[in-house]
């Protein structure tokens, strides 16, 4: 897979999931504006491949302020990441309008309003390719996670409509929808278990791999679909997850 030359637009690209496909990208030659609230740390912040550009996604405005900064800094956009996201569990009855607002705002406004305020580029450019991260959320459901799971379902709807509405322009979208991915959120949930230990057992046999999933392997997917190996592919959701949802639960 190669990207020299291309220009990637990753939100949230600074921290966990997100971090991941940003390392990957530029192992494969890619420039990248990363697009969140805070500043980049590490390696990031001194890779002169990287701009960074603060933005946030709650807001309307953030949409038209990344596409000027890709514009200034690089020049336009050839890929858009849609990586940004929020996460809370809520049961329905205890679940608030502002809650819900806030949570499909982050999770499906931004990307939508991104691939608005960059299509001129990918056009200008002579195309590119939008990858949505979605969730497995957006096929099954964990409990109390009625906002985050409409948010990435959303996400999936919306990346088979691009797809149909832009091919024409030689522009594909795809998504990937990761499962159980290590971070440190992820980390925290487990130990704020009873039993983090019987947790972490329960967890790794739910996927037929025998491990849970790391940053990089959402990185390599989403480079795949960046890339030219993947031409021919669009409208896709491409599952990330281990085999998790490919088993079928036993109740032994």
């Amino acid at each position: 897979m190669k990207l020299d030359a291309k220009i990637a637009v990753v939100t949230g690209g600074g921290r966990g999931i997100g971090q991941g496909i940003s390392h990957t990208l530029l192992e494969h030659g890619a420039h990248l504006l990363i697009a969140q609230r805070q500043p980049l740390e590490g390696a990031l912040a001194c890779n002169e491949r990287v701009a960074w550009v603060e933005a946030d996604l709650a807001t309307p405005g953030a949409p038209e302020v990344i596409a000027q900064a890709v514009e200034r800094h690089f020049g336009g956009a050839d890929i858009l990441v849609n990586n940004a996201g929020i996460m809370f569990e809520r049961a329905i009855e205890a679940l608030s309008e502002a809650e819900w607002d806030r949570m499909l705002a982050i999770n499906l406004r931004a990307p939508v309003f991104l691939a608005k305020a960059l299509l001129e580029q990918m056009r200008r450019r002579g195309g590119g390719s939008i990858i949505n991260v979605g969730s497995i959320e957006g096929i099954g459901a964990n409990p109390w996670h009625t906002a985050y799971c409409a948010s990435k379902a959303g996400l999936h709807g919306l990346t088979r409509a691009l797809a149909v509405d832009l091919g024409r322009d030689g522009i594909r979208c795809n998504a990937v929808a990761p499962g159980w991915i290590n971070s440190d959120l992820s980390q925290a949930y487990v130990d704020a278990q009873a039993n983090p230990a019987q947790a972490r057992h329960g967890l790794l046999g739910l996927h037929p791999v025998g491990r849970t999933g790391e940053p990089a392997d959402v990185g390599g997917a989403v480079a795949f679909l960046a890339s030219d190996d993947a031409a021919f592919v669009t409208g896709q959701v491409l599952v990330v997850d281990g085999g998790r949802t490919a088993k079928l639960p036993l109740p032994f």
